[in-house]
């Protein structure tokens, strides 16, 4: 009983809102890794270029962020619960029309819609967190976040399974009944929370003005540089998810079973790594989180780029557990500084808040699939490393003053 009790002081703490949120956010995560992990080998499979698997990611991300805005309005006017259902739902759709896919250009409506509903989730889900009485705002993103960690752990080794069984029909009806049950989970657990949000009498005008002082908010000189800090990040994680897997087969060498071996031993690994930053994030301020975030990320990406000839599987691993780590701390500092700024508009924070992610990761992928081929993965990383540190720098420096 004594380890026990120890134990329990040593771990993070997690409200009830936040453990609900951050198990629906697992349960879709669980559902959509179990086959994007290989995704870009899919994509080069049907014959895509490089340039055009960064365009696929554009398709995926831009509409997350131009819908952003639009989901933040629709949260004034219904449940927000009801929303993040809808989102899930959508990732159902998705699944379902991967599996009926008859041409190239079906194939572009669902990563599209696949992004509508990804805004649908997340501003809605943040929206609802946002708007909780949250202890530490940083730690509970923290715990958020890290639900991606966790699905990473699991998702692959399953996907594999299932792909070499059944192809990847398997792995989409799997995740078909995923999101069914989050779906039911998500509804049930949420409604209640969210139910004091909708304020029916809202008006485009009222949303032209939440957003004007929201903006007014986050251009503050120790705020904005902060925000830098994290976005950069975001556009240097559209490399790393449209092209990281492409390296470790094209550059590495590494065969398709040592990259899925690698996916779950670099999760394992994470899990109690993770659970470190979340007590970090909950002791520091969102400065220090995001700062000292982004120039872990920039070191670890400049190492990764340099050391190139002489990485093995356990370097590789160590330097992606450290950019993770640092990527966490940043993204979680950025996301509670939201909340801590935009307080009394949570609607509009869960929608910028939201927005960054994937319009960083969509201009990423892009920028990345246009220099990729001049400039090779190496110089990529390093580039990226540079511009991530650097901006972290800056930012420590502006937020003192």
């Amino acid at each position: 009983m004594a380890f026990l009790s120890k134990l329990s002081l040593s771990f993070p703490k997690i409200e009830k809102i936040t453990r609900d949120a951050t198990f629906s956010y697992f349960l879709l995560m669980f559902g959509y890794k179990i086959f994007s992990f290989y995704f870009p080998l899919f994509l080069v499979m049907r014959g895509f270029s490089l340039p055009e698997v960064g365009y696929t990611y554009l398709l995926i991300y831009l509409p997350i962020a131009f819908f952003a805005p639009i989901v933040g309005f629709l949260s004034h006017k219904v449940n927000p619960a009801l929303l993040t259902t809808l989102g899930i739902a959508g990732y159902g759709l998705y699944s379902l029309g991967m599996i009926l896919i008859q041409s190239p250009v079906l194939f572009y409506f669902w990563q599209v819609l696949l992004g509508v509903s990804a805004a649908l989730f997340f501003v809605s889900l943040k929206s609802i967190l946002m708007a909780s009485s949250l202890e530490n705002p940083d730690r509970s993103f923290g715990w958020f976040y890290s639900a991606s960690f966790y699905a990473d752990a699991f998702a692959p080794a399953v996907g594999a399974l299932l792909i070499w069984k059944f192809n990847f029909v398997g792995v989409f009806v799997l995740s078909l009944i995923i999101y069914f049950f989050n779906a039911i989970f998500c509804f049930s657990r949420l409604r209640g929370p969210a139910r004091n949000l909708p304020d029916r009498g809202f008006n485009f005008g009222s949303f032209q003005k939440n957003y004007q002082k929201s903006l007014l908010k986050l251009k503050k000189k120790n705020v904005l540089p902060l925000i830098l800090v994290s976005f950069s990040i975001l556009l240097l994680a559209g490399f790393y998810r449209a092209f990281f897997v492409l390296f470790l087969k094209q550059e590495l060498f590494w065969s398709q079973n040592l990259i899925l071996v690698f996916g779950t031993v670099f999760s394992l690994f994470l899990l109690p790594v993770s659970l470190w930053a979340i007590k970090k994030l909950g002791v520091q301020n969102n400065s220090k989180n995001i700062s000292r975030g982004g120039m872990a990320v920039g070191i670890f990406t400049i190492l990764f780029g340099a050391a190139i000839p002489f990485l093995n599987f356990f370097s590789v691993l160590l330097i992606n557990i450290g950019r993770s780590v640092g990527s966490l701390m940043a993204n979680s500092g950025r996301s509670g500084l939201v909340n801590r700024e935009l307080k009394d508009y949570p609607e509009e924070a869960g929608a910028i808040d939201t927005f960054f992610s994937p319009l960083g990761a969509a201009l990423g992928s892009l920028i990345a699939g246009l220099i990729i081929g001049f400039l090779g993965f190496n110089f990529l990383f390093i580039l990226g490393g540079i511009f991530v540190f650097v901006v972290g720098v800056m930012a420590k420096k502006f937020a003192k003053t």
